[in-house]
């Protein structure tokens, strides 16, 4: 059977992504766009080894000599003949598929554009623990981070954080209450799980900026709301946050 240019089999789901099991980490961002558009999907690595799941099963896609478009690294979805890796290039495809994104083209390129942001945004906050590798335990590299850290929370969080904020305010007052057109889109849900993780891993510098992004905090817990986001959040199949993730919760780190 065929759903939107995929094939659904007896064993699998329309959507296979592959991510980390124990984390939410950049694949959540992807989690979050198939819990609301009501996608038919499995998280493939959270299966059991003995039904095709576990790591091995990333590292088995990752390293299939006979996959065409190959993926760097995870996320990566599988949908019928589709192989697509990278974040914000799984949401522009997820998009208009799930109802995730304006058909007007305009917006649509803008959504993109908005989400590619946010996955620079991810980058910093992940340089932040590991400023000097990844490879190297968050330890090894303690001093670098606490240096990083200071510029983060000084100049990049408000600089990220005041772009979005804008974004929503001119979107305001001509469309509705999300950054693009007057529906929720994917970015909107990427947000919002930068908000979450924002709030986790740094708390006190999130609150110093309180009052300077209402819309942004509005956003939050209106998608938070959404009945299947809800419904999502209470349930296991969301990971919480950890110190292994893109957010991680050093409290030497949330200076100010």
């Amino acid at each position: 059977m065929t759903y939107n240019g995929c094939m659904k089999t007896a064993t699998r789901a329309e959507y296979e992504l592959y991510y980390w099991p124990g984390i939410q980490g950049r694949g959540e961002f992807v989690r979050l766009s198939l819990e609301e558009g009501g996608a038919d999907y499995v998280d493939v690595a959270r299966l059991p080894e003995t039904e095709g799941g576990g790591v091995r099963a990333i590292m088995r896609l990752l390293g299939d000599e006979r996959e065409m478009h190959p993926g760097f690294a995870p996320p990566v979805l599988k949908c019928g003949p589709y192989t697509i890796a990278h974040t914000a290039n799984i949401l522009q495809f997820l998009g208009p598929r799930l109802g995730l994104v304006s058909q007007d083209d305009v917006q649509r390129v803008f959504t993109h554009e908005l989400e590619l942001t946010v996955t620079d945004f991810a980058a910093e906050i992940h340089d932040v623990h590991h400023p000097i590798a990844s490879s190297l335990y968050y330890e090894d590299q303690k001093t670098e981070a606490l240096r990083r850290a200071g510029f983060f929370v000084k100049e990049r969080v408000p600089k990220f954080l005041g772009y979005f904020e804008r974004v929503l305010g001119r979107n305001s007052e001509s469309e509705g209450e999300y950054l693009v057109g007057r529906e929720r889109s994917y970015v909107d849900l990427s947000m919002f799980q930068v908000m979450s993780g924002l709030e986790y891993a740094f708390p006190n510098a999130l609150a110093r900026l309180h009052d300077k992004i209402p819309l942004l905090r509005a956003l939050r817990t209106r998608i938070a709301a959404r009945p299947r986001i809800a419904a999502y959040l209470a349930s296991e199949r969301r990971v919480p946050f950890n110190e292994h993730g893109l957010f991680r919760k050093y409290p030497e780190l949330d200076v100010g």
